[in-house]
């Protein structure tokens, strides 16, 4: 027998409760927003707006404001000290950029910490340098790295649950030539994706591809949501947010069709009830294996975030934040957006007949050995 730490008999109406959930999403993208609006934008990391990293570890620890007035007199735009570990011998400088060379920067650093700290030991274990240049290229390739993995994912969820791979296709490949072909004359690529985002949710609405936008739309709200919870807490965004961004989308992707998976399985066994008992049922079935995944990931990460230090704190919040989301946007975005768009389903399509694969008498799919 499986842990089951929701009992089998949870019957919970959350498809009547959907409404709620609209609003304290739409409060927190909103709050996003408000954060964004009053911080003049996005707070760029090294790796997006251009400048260097220095991490140095000294010999005996050292205090945040003693090395801040080390470090006050030196010719270093932009600093900002970042401490990491519970010892205080590590830290990262972070320099806005500047015109200097690797080696420049190297001496401008080591003259400022001998003249500030006197005879403290210390060692440059690292040094990283960004053109500002390449931090824009590296900020819009993120972007589009985003896109194109919701792109196929609408492919994918396109086919394994409507069937029709063809359409799906068809339509990936006409946007993603049509993004990457605007991208090469010179079109930003910034405001590119959100247009090019826009035009595939219009696209699967066109052509009826009901559970390719539920999962698309919630995984939207999944990377909104954390990124604006992510600014809020005034962390910068760099290569690890996207990576962390990244690993949202395919959890929350996993997560939907989790869910997705009992919906077309109770549809070929009950093509007559109501659409949205259908869906309540099915949530309220996987809810035990929600719980358990989310709850076994979320603690995971929560040791990350406690005892992982500086260097990975930014990825374990961003992912800390989107699973969680990840796990609510499953039951409260994607599955009610198939209820919505009820009338774009033909549950003819799910009769058993329609699919050969052997299965129980419940409907469900055969086990195999």
């Amino acid at each position: 027998m499986g842990l089951h730490l929701i009992p089998d008999t949870l019957n919970i109406d959350f498809v009547g409760i959907r409404r709620y959930a609209y609003v304290v999403s739409v409060l927190l993208i909103l709050a996003g927003l408000a954060s964004f609006i009053y911080t003049g934008g996005p707070r760029y990391g090294i790796d997006f707006a251009g400048g260097a990293v220095v991490q140095v570890k000294f010999a005996q620890p050292v205090s945040d404001e003693h090395l801040k007035q080390a470090l006050d007199g030196s010719a270093l735009p932009g600093l900002v000290v970042q401490s990491y570990g519970t010892d205080g011998t590590d830290y990262v400088l972070r320099i806005a950029a500047m015109s200097e060379s690797a080696d420049g920067l190297s001496k401008t650093v080591n003259d400022a910490l001998s003249a500030g700290l006197g005879g403290t030991g210390y060692e440059i274990m690292r040094l990283e340098m960004v053109g500002p240049k390449v931090g824009a290229d590296l900020r819009a390739q993120a972007l589009e790295a985003l896109y194109y993995a919701i792109l196929l994912i609408s492919i994918y969820v396109s086919g394994r649950f409507e069937r029709r791979w063809f359409t799906a296709g068809f339509i990936a490949l006409v946007l993603g030539a049509s993004t990457f072909g605007l991208s090469r004359f010179g079109l930003d690529r910034i405001f590119l994706v959100p247009v090019a985002v826009s035009l595939t949710l219009l696209l699967c609405w066109r052509f009826k591809l009901v559970f390719a936008i539920g999962s698309v739309v919630s995984i939207l709200h999944d990377v909104l949501i954390t990124a604006g919870l992510y600014a809020l807490c005034g962390r910068e965004f760099d290569l690890t947010t996207i990576a962390a961004l990244l690993t949202v989308v395919g959890y929350s992707l996993n997560d939907t069709i989790i869910v997705y998976d009992r919906i077309r399985e109770n549809l070929r066994s009950d093509i007559v009830t109501p659409l949205g008992t259908v869906i309540n049922r099915s949530i309220n079935q996987t809810m035990s294996r929600t719980v358990l995944t989310s709850g076994t990931t979320l603690i995971a990460v929560l040791a990350l975030l406690i005892f992982g230090g500086g260097v990975i704190f930014d990825f374990a919040l961003a992912v800390f934040i989107g699973v969680f989301m990840g796990t609510t946007s499953s039951i409260f975005i994607a599955s009610p957006i198939l209820l919505a768009m009820s009338a774009d389903i033909n549950r003819e399509d799910f009769r058993p007949g329609k699919d050969t694969r052997a299965r129980d008498a419940d409907g469900r799919l055969a086990a195999r050995v």
